[in-house]
């Protein structure tokens, strides 16, 4: 059970006042670690644009999460609207041969499907029914969260569960939470946070899960960092085990499907840098893990050499960077700072990154770094 993710991350923004250190470099053999122009503006007045596309025409789609709309951005900035929810999220964008799909969520993560609608405007088409597949196949049922060993004594003075609280230990629940998705040629691959898993979507509608992402390594809290979050001091010392909480999806050369997670619980550094990258073969759901040290890693892109950039939305000192990891690193290098990052994408030696985009007052832009 996972808080909304907005509602997260406005209060650990509170809690990340304090400086953060950023990781050293380590390229895995690249002496030469990639630089960064500065952002330039593309477009601004967005509200909480969680969820990227780029084509290869350089024109942007994006969600406006918390503002319900499906934006289309010009290469001249100009922006248009091609879909519109008012009251529900919309999320989880790409594009394919001139359709754009996205996925459209209740706010409580009561219902969820994937939609489609023509890059040049038109009538939005339902894809896929998700949340029919997660209430049937939930598939980290299996995976166990929460503080492990703790007594019925202490579990019963938790807090109710509910959307801003878990109880002391459980399964994996039925929760949807559709936060990206890529359009490939065989199928719509989904990263969602809510079912910790990656969706298949074919495209006559049939819904399967790829794989699951394993639960976060245990770690152990102290009852003064328990306090601010509302859990008794009874679970002190007690392992807890977090939920993975994908949140981007992407192809790299080698054929597997890549995937950022977030670590499901205080997303400050406070526990760690637990943010990873994990790797997906889309055949046999094999799942591997390709780098770990991220602070709130929210996306991430894949360029055709095999170079993987990671946003990290409260990461570094001054809050949000840019980090990468050259092919076959395992530790994030620093590329550059940027305020609050959270979807990414890349064409050619171009990163395409929402920036702000924690804004609910239309704070928030799309931004263009060059990479060298």
């Amino acid at each position: 059970m996972k808080k909304p993710l907005l509602a997260s991350a406005v209060a650990v923004a509170v809690a990340c006042a304090a400086a953060i250190s950023a990781p050293a470099y380590a390229t895995g053999g690249n002496d030469d670690p990639p630089t960064a122009s500065d952002p330039v503006t593309i477009a601004t007045g967005l509200i909480s644009p969680l969820s990227l596309e780029v084509d290869r025409q350089r024109v942007s789609y994006l969600s406006q999460n918390f503002a319900g709309l499906l934006t289309k951005v010009a290469r001249d900035g100009t922006t248009s609207v091609l879909a519109s929810a008012p009251g529900q999220e919309i999320t989880a964008v790409s594009s394919r041969d001139d359709v754009v799909y996205y996925a459209q969520i209740a706010m409580d993560h009561s219902s969820g499907a994937l939609f489609s609608v023509p890059a040049a405007g038109g009538t939005p088409t339902q894809v896929a029914d998700l949340f029919a597949h997660e209430s049937t196949a939930n598939p980290d049922a299996v995976q166990s969260y929460g503080f492990q060993g703790v007594s019925d004594e202490c579990a019963a003075q938790f807090p109710a569960p509910g959307p801003m609280s878990s109880p002391a230990f459980y399964s994996g629940i039925v929760d949807i939470h559709p936060y990206a998705s890529l359009a490939l040629n065989n199928a719509i691959f989904i990263a969602d946070a809510g079912a910790n898993a990656i969706t298949r979507v074919n495209y006559d509608g049939t819904v399967s899960t790829v794989g699951v992402l394993p639960p976060q390594a245990p770690v152990t809290v102290t009852a003064e960092q328990l306090e601010p979050l509302g859990i008794p001091a009874c679970a002190a010392d007690y392992p807890y085990i977090a939920e993975p909480v994908p949140t981007d999806v992407e192809i790299g050369p080698d054929g597997w499907l890549y995937v950022t997670t977030l670590p499901g619980g205080p997303e400050d550094p406070s526990l760690g840098a637990r943010g990873s990258v994990y790797k997906v073969n889309q055949k046999t759901g094999e799942v591997k893990l390709v780098a770990t040290g991220f602070t709130t890693a929210t996306g991430l892109a894949v360029d055709p050499a095999g170079t993987i950039y990671v946003a990290e939305l409260f990461g570094g000192a001054t809050g949000g960077q840019i980090s990468v990891l050259a092919k076959g690193a395992t530790t994030p290098t620093v590329l550059t700072a940027v305020p609050g990052p959270a979807a990414i994408e890349v064409r050619s030696n171009r990163l395409f990154v929402t920036t702000d985009a924690l804004s609910e007052t239309g704070g928030a832009s799309l931004s263009l770094i060059e990479v060298n």
